[in-house]
């Protein structure tokens, strides 16, 4: 039996076949900036996704309300020679309080933080599936941080690999000696972006000013690094919900492209 559809039905069946396809296509846009939001990286002590954690201690409490670290991750950050990484922070002598202050907040903030979507890269590591890279450090962070620290002594230039690590930590590599930090580092700049691998990028953007991400905040007032992130993967802080926006516009600026895919 052949079934028939009247003009008037043919022209509903269409228009519904229409605005499937471009309900279908704006949800797909919308979906991604909201995958960078609230994540895990896939990393050596990371959970697997973000939630409460009442316990964390010391400079990791300001993610309790929504961490990707455990308590027992938390406690480890503040140990020297933690069994974290086995890295050791007094390779060159002991560091200073202040300085290790800025270093247990560095880790807090990369072992916690679940806004660290929007600069997560994928790696083929022995200890870790993603890093981050390039994240936009506010100026006072890294200017305090390098001021605190630029008296003690490294022998390393980045952090993350050259260390002798024979007596199962890392130790100052043959033939290297230890230096002051500003003279390894001429600037904050420097500081802040080469000890990492280019984890993170000095930003000319102040506290607060949602352009830049924070190492430690007081959770009192919330966590400023949230509006930063929407801001990186592209979310209006206005938009309640970005894709209802994207529908209301759709059928104005994107109906040329989905009628004549439909037709």
């Amino acid at each position: 039996m052949e079934l028939k559809l009247s003009d008037g039905s043919a022209m509903l069946c269409g228009t519904m076949i229409r605005g499937a396809v471009l309900l279908a296509w704006v949800l797909c846009v919308g979906a991604a900036p909201q995958d960078l939001m609230d994540v895990c990286m896939d990393g050596k002590h990371q959970k697997v996704e973000p939630g409460k954690e009442d316990a964390l201690h010391g400079q990791c409490t300001p993610w309790k309300d929504k961490s990707c670290c455990t308590a027992n991750t938390s406690q480890e950050a503040h140990n020297d020679q933690s069994y974290l990484y086995n890295f050791n922070w007094d390779h060159c002598g002991i560091m200073a309080p202040a300085c290790k202050t800025h270093f247990i907040q560095d880790t807090c903030f990369y072992e916690c933080s679940p806004n660290l979507g929007p600069w997560i890269q994928k790696v083929d590591s022995s200890w870790r599936k993603e890093r981050i890279l390039d994240v936009p450090l506010c100026r006072e962070d890294c200017d305090g941080w390098y001021n605190d620290c630029k008296l003690e002594y490294t022998c390393m230039e980045n952090w993350h690999k050259g260390w002798n690590w024979t007596s199962g930590t890392n130790q100052c590599p043959n033939g290297t000696k230890c230096r002051r930090v500003f003279e390894v580092f001429p600037s904050a700049a420097d500081f802040c972006e080469k000890i990492w691998s280019n984890s993170y990028k000095y930003s000319d953007e102040r506290r607060g000013s949602g352009r830049c991400m924070q190492l430690w905040f007081n959770a009192t007032n919330g966590n400023p690094n949230v509006a930063v992130a929407k801001h990186y993967a592209g979310i209006p802080s206005s938009a309640r919900n970005p894709r209802i926006g994207l529908l209301l516009l759709a059928p104005l600026s994107l109906a040329p492209l989905s009628l004549a895919w439909a037709v």
